[in-house]
């Protein structure tokens, strides 16, 4: 099987396959998100909205130590506490298997491979160990803190310095191994004409999406019902299946709204749990986790420490590069927050030592955060660009020029397509890179000293193999468009009834693009900036299908006869062959003379055999003018504009939104957010928003955004994920402005005053 997937890569055509790979009818458009007015009128439902019969609400205990058992659990009081219906601890809990972890099992949605409340074992602070579910949130609440519980404590992991010496390698980083080896790069390093070699470090971060992590389940008989806000339906689905040892047909998970996500919008316990006590109580059951809930029982970012070493001739040329450091984890997941990819992929380097080790703690899984790896790798690596071009005395900008590779310097594969220092010409020229002094401390705005960063963005493309969609046309002109996708905010939607509009020759108003529901054909998830292109694949081989059967039901009568797929295109509400257009026939007349309402088809994605041809992925340059207080250190950034190479732009309206929000997010990784962890306990201590800063208007100056848009001729529609680019290179972008502006090098984020002062 895997020779015959080998042979298939290998004789993949070079050109383009997608014949509107620059059609540019819908393709194009900046129109508004259809579900915007749903939004602005507060009608669109989210999980924790659903009215149901009867429900009740669940609240949760938390375990406050970081290693050991439960000694004694007392909930007598909050079992007699008004309108208490159940507490739910190990000792009564339905016997559960460990739910299927990802990236360990193919239908696995868990970020944990623990068991969930099985034993009195305590993991983490935080883990749940008692369930309160009652008649009323506030009663669940307040019978929550009626439950009282003593532990025997065992010598716990907490400390990355103090477990720094049983650092080891993971078995893999997401497939891939983790050490590459090139040359002699540390050899290359000694002998290098300039260098830096410098530790950067970067702090835990927690999710922080607007809407909290909820879910509102039901059982009617062996049938469970979850409303969840996830961005996997389809793996939420079929892990909780096997957590509750029925089919999959048994269970039901809508979410079609899910309100942020990032990556960490999976499965946890509190479904789980929900879903147990909802099937104890024989009602439905509402959890929503409060903010200190979130930051204690989904995981975030996780910190990492990373070393960076580069060498460079006299003339720019990189003989070596070093990238290596450790990273928290725990024994029970698998995200080693793969911080050393891009440099395996972005700069020309005649040697190269890539690798990374992981500590175990104990503490809650960390899971994957919006460019997990790339945001906190290029936060290191491009900040030691900076430092060796200011060793050299050359631009930054015209060093990277002079690192670009010809071909992946880790793969030898070809890259699809990469316009990288095209964004860089483009970007340098609108934000007046030229008038950067290099010269730290020289520019000045009264109080504020003034300084120019600028830093490479990038992530690899991901398109995610078994997904399937489903096309149902009627016979007066409309299309209903059905796939088990997300929308998180990124206006899945809106892009994909553009692009089905322009493969079926519709007008957009006419589609209509269905989601959230694991009935639906399957869906990839949300996630590695791969589900729009992901949708597209799946919805082209639909588009295919149908083509085939409506030229099937046209027959021997429509000047479409004899004609072939390959031959013919959407237009005009119908069909036209390609190199006679004058050949049409609309589909209502098709459907007509063969006396049918409507054609329906469903078809899966061809597996994106081309990711392992070509070396693909998305790019961009980062520029940002920071000012920075010689009173208080206060940083204030105070323009910022991102240049992008991302393949084609379907929706130039929610691009932009996307990139700016990555941009945002960076903005905060930059300045303000770190998860405060208490090494002697193991407890988060942010407890809200109050505590874990994210950015708030003032923060955020005017993004300027601009983009190649030159399709990628290997990827479906020639597009590429841009949900995360965004966020890379921020951090650095903003360190290197910050130096530029008071000659003080932050290796340590978040940038904050008292690193300034």
């Amino acid at each position: 099987m895997q020779k015959a997937i080998v042979t298939a890569i290998r004789f993949l055509p070079d050109r383009a396959t997608d014949p509107l790979l620059r059609s540019d009818r819908e393709i194009g458009r900046p129109i508004a998100r259809v579900d915007s007015v749903l939004k602005v009128r507060g009608r669109a439902r989210f999980a924790a909205e659903v009215p149901l019969h009867d429900l009740s609400y669940a609240a949760f205990v938390h375990g406050t130590i970081a290693r050991g058992r439960i000694d004694t659990i007392d909930t007598a009081q909050a079992e007699a506490a008004p309108g208490v219906l159940l507490v739910m601890t190990y000792k009564n809990a339905p016997r559960m298997p460990a739910p299927p972890m990802m990236m360990e099992d193919a239908k696995g949605a868990s970020a944990s491979k623990l068991p969930v409340m099985q034993d009195a074992t305590i993991r983490w602070n935080g883990e749940p160990v008692a369930v309160v579910v009652a008649q009323t949130q506030e009663e669940a609440d307040a019978a929550a803190g009626l439950v009282h519980v003593t532990y025997l404590q065992e010598p716990a992991a907490t400390s990355l310095d103090l477990q720094r010496q049983k650092a080891h390698p993971p078995k893999t980083i997401l497939g891939e191994s983790p050490r590459i080896e090139i040359g002699r790069a540390e050899r290359a390093l000694a002998r290098a004409v300039h260098a830096v070699d410098e530790t950067y470090r970067t702090p835990r971060h927690n999710h922080a999406a607007i809407e909290l992590h909820a879910a509102t389940v039901s059982w009617q008989d062996d049938t469970l019902t979850v409303h969840d806000a996830t961005q996997m339906v389809n793996l939420t689905r079929s892990s909780l299946a096997a957590v509750f040892r029925i089919p999959e047909a048994k269970v039901h998970v809508l979410s079609p709204f899910v309100g942020g996500g990032f990556g960490n919008k999976g499965l946890w316990s509190h479904q789980i749990l929900a879903a147990a006590a909802s099937r104890m109580l024989g009602r439905p059951v509402r959890i929503v986790l409060s903010r200190e809930g979130v930051f204690r029982i989904t995981g975030g970012r996780t910190l990492t420490e990373q070393r960076v070493a580069l060498g460079a001739t006299e003339d720019g040329t990189l003989e070596g590069l070093i990238h290596t450091g450790i990273a928290g984890m725990t024994t029970h997941n698998n995200c080693p927050e793969q911080f050393t990819f891009p440099a395996r992929h972005l700069y020309a380097a005649k040697n190269l030592l890539l690798a990374q080790e992981v500590v175990d703690l104990d503490m809650v899984a960390n899971t994957f955060m919006r460019a997990p790896g790339e945001s906190v790798g290029t936060f290191a690596l491009e900040s030691a660009v900076d430092e060796l071009a200011v060793a050299m005395n050359l631009d930054p900008v015209e060093l990277r020029r002079r690192f670009e590779p010809r071909k992946d310097p880790t793969s030898g594969r070809a890259f699809s397509s990469r316009n990288l220092v095209e964004a860089y010409r483009r970007g340098a020229e609108r934000f007046g890179w030229g008038r950067r002094n290099p010269v730290p401390r020289s520019q000045h705005q009264g109080e504020w000293l003034v300084g120019y960063g600028v830093a490479t963005a990038t992530y690899p493309y991901y398109r995610v193999p078994g997904g399937a969609a489903s096309i149902r046309l009627t016979q007066d002109g409309r299309a209903i468009v059905r796939m088990a996708s997300h929308e998180m905010g990124m206006g899945t939607a809106t892009v994909q009834s553009q692009h089905a509009a322009e493969r079926l020759g519709l007008p957009v108003e006419a589609v209509t693009f269905e989601y959230g529901d694991s009935d639906f054909p399957s869906g990839t998830l949300a996630g590695g900036s791969s589900q729009t292109v992901s949708i597209i694949a799946a919805v082209t081989a639909a588009a295919e299908m149908l083509t085939g059967e409506l030229l099937k039901l046209a027959g021997n009568d429509s000047p479409l006869a004899g004609l072939k797929p390959a031959e013919v295109e959407g237009w005009n509400q119908g069909i036209r062959q390609r190199d006679k257009p004058e050949n049409f026939e609309s589909h209502g007349s098709i459907l007509r003379r063969a006396q049918r309402e409507d054609g329906s088809v469903e078809a899966a994605a061809p597996m994106p055999l081309k990711a392992q041809k070509y070396s693909m992925h998305s790019y961009g340059a980062q520029f940002c003018e920071a000012w920075v207080s010689k009173q208080t250190g206060e940083v204030r950034v105070k323009r910022w504009l991102g240049s992008f190479d991302t393949g084609r732009i379907i929706n130039p309206r929610t691009a932009a939104s996307q990139f700016r929000g990555g941009i945002i997010m960076g903005l905060g990784l930059a300045l303000m957010e770190e998860t405060l962890f208490d090494e002697r306990t193991g407890r988060i201590m942010s407890r809200s928003l109050a505590d874990y800063h994210v950015p708030v208007h003032l923060d955020v100056p005017e993004i300027d955004v601009l983009w190649t848009d030159v399709p990628d001729p290997h990827s479906p529609m020639g597009v590429h994920g841009i949900g995360e680019i965004g966020i890379t290179g921020v951090g650095a972008a903003v360190a290197n402005a910050v130096y530029n502006a008071t000659g003080k090098r932050i290796r340590d984020l978040p940038i904050t005053l008292d690193k300034l002062l």
